[in-house]
């Protein structure tokens, strides 16, 4: 238990900073979907499936990442996904058409996939009472969609596109060294040697997986399309400029990264089950309150707010229930599944939203379509872990 003590605060913290990089190149295009609409002249569901196509790599490649990162570690799994996504970065900046753009955009999707390595990662560095703890503090990496929606439109307004592209490769490049370097696997942890596919057969075979998939799904898979969408919207509807939308769609992201590890350490205290019944909940009467389009800044502003909070709280609730259900020799290929199924659960919404205003020149269907997504699954929740212990 000593060395593990050792080693925890470090590794957490490098394994959040890998993941808040990489996430910061997974949502590139995003922030810039306003202007790639003006340069392209795309239509708005042309713009959302530009918006969605990263999240779809990102969510199916997290399987495969999944079972690596049980075989060959997190270590080494963080520095090769961050080299690899060096590629897709760089492409991405230098592309001028639409079809590269879905082409690079589609390949953007694999540091997207860096949440499967962490889970594992940093759950083999704690004890099981405050794995809970430990990957609510993992998750507040996804806060790397903030610092795209903050830093992205301004660094591409002072550079140019290319330049902040390039600049995001180098800062892929060192964090591949930092962990290489500077971070170590947990010597609680061993390679999994079984063969993948019938591992993977094995989690599929797992209750948890199932039930763990389709609660992610809706709670981070609603952080994703907020977090990627936000800034379109916004621009569609309260007529801000790229820059502002991207302030403001930071500023959700922020609040569902800050909710994150709250959402862990309560689900330790209180047990995931009470603290995703929260979630959905408030997630539920945020999405009616959007429905109808309060007026800008503070009234619609708190709404994405704290629907941004809830989301944050039920995301870090899942992890925490996954921990509690799912044996620690299983959780990286059990999270690649359950990754997976958030990711794409962040792909479908986008192009949803895009269709509706498309159709009708409001969001409210969309909205509507939340609210009643998360009251399913707050029912479904209340039907199917109503006997999980508290703690």
């Amino acid at each position: 238990m000593s060395v593990l003590r050792k080693g925890q605060v470090r590794n957490l913290a490098l394994a959040t900073a890998a993941f808040a990089v990489t996430f910061w190149a997974w949502n590139l295009i995003g922030p810039l979907s306003g202007s790639y609409s003006r340069q392209l002249h795309l239509s708005a569901t042309q713009t959302s499936l530009l918006v969605a196509i990263p999240v779809l790599v990102g969510s199916l490649g997290r399987i495969p990442v999944g079972v690596l990162a049980d075989r060959l570690g997190g270590r080494r799994m963080f520095a090769v996904i961050c080299f690899v996504s060096i590629v897709p970065v760089l492409f991405v900046g230098w592309s001028e058409s639409y079809g590269w753009l879905l082409f690079w955009g589609f390949l953007l999707g694999i540091p997207g996939t860096s949440f499967a390595i962490g889970i594992p990662f940093v759950n083999a560095w704690y004890e099981p009472a405050r794995r809970g703890f430990a990957t609510g503090v993992f998750g507040a990496g996804m806060g790397g969609t903030a610092l795209s929606a903050f830093f992205t439109p301004r660094l591409v307004e002072d550079f140019g596109r290319f330049p902040t592209h390039l600049l995001m490769a180098a800062v892929l490049a060192l964090m591949g060294v930092i962990m290489i370097g500077g971070s170590r696997d947990s010597p609680a942890w061993s390679p999994a040697t079984a063969p993948a596919l019938p591992r993977m057969r094995e989690a599929t075979k797992l209750r948890a997986t199932w039930q763990c998939a389709f609660l992610y799904a809706v709670t981070f898979g609603g952080f994703v399309a907020f977090s990627t969408y936000l800034p379109t919207l916004l621009q569609n509807v309260y007529h801000f400029a790229q820059t502002g939308a991207g302030l403001r769609a930071a500023g959700f992201s922020i609040a569902a990264v800050a909710a994150r590890p709250i959402g862990g350490t309560l689900s330790d205290r209180i047990g995931p089950v009470r603290v995703l019944l929260i979630s959905l909940a408030g997630t539920v009467v945020m999405a009616v309150a959007l429905s109808f389009r309060p007026p800008a800044e503070v009234p619609a502003g708190a709404c994405f707010v704290l629907i941004a909070f809830f989301l944050g709280l039920g995301t870090g609730g899942v992890f925490a229930l996954v921990a509690q259900l799912v044996e620690a020799s299983k959780v990286g290929t059990v999270t690649g599944l359950v990754g997976a199924a958030g990711g794409l659960g962040g792909y479908f919404p986008p192009l949803v939203m895009g269709a509706v205003y498309g159709a009708s020149g409001s969001y409210t269907v969309g909205y509507l379509l939340l609210a009643l997504t998360a009251l399913v699954t707050l029912a479904y929740t209340v039907r199917t872990f109503r006997h999980v212990p508290d703690r």
